[in-house]
């Protein structure tokens, strides 16, 4: 009788480690992706346009946080259409780490 008691609780201590086992596994199994930016010159083109229409809407210096929250992209976008906007002359550096329409 005290046999079958210690096979019947080993059992279940497999099975508790076992489900501890795939709850882990499932866990780490699940990551969280940053979206990636397509680096093309249509996509960049685009957010260089949001970036302007965030600039001239907000019609004073912004800071490149404050630009992509006003044009609803990500900081990594935000600088790729900086850029772009930069090398056609449309902006220029103001004081503070702040851009403005040229």
């Amino acid at each position: 009788m005290a046999e079958k008691k210690a096979t019947k609780k080993a059992a279940e201590v497999k099975e508790t480690a076992a489900k501890k086992s795939t709850t882990t596994k499932k866990a780490a199994a699940v990551k969280v992706e940053k979206a990636a930016v397509a680096v093309n010159a249509e996509n960049i083109g685009f957010k260089a346009g949001d970036v302007y229409q965030a600039l001239a809407a907000a019609e004073k210096a912004l800071t490149v946080k404050e630009i992509a929250k006003a044009a609803k992209i990500s900081e990594e976008e935000t600088l790729l259409g900086l850029g772009w906007l930069f090398k056609e002359g449309k902006l220029q550096s103001a004081e503070d780490n702040k851009i403005v329409l040229a």
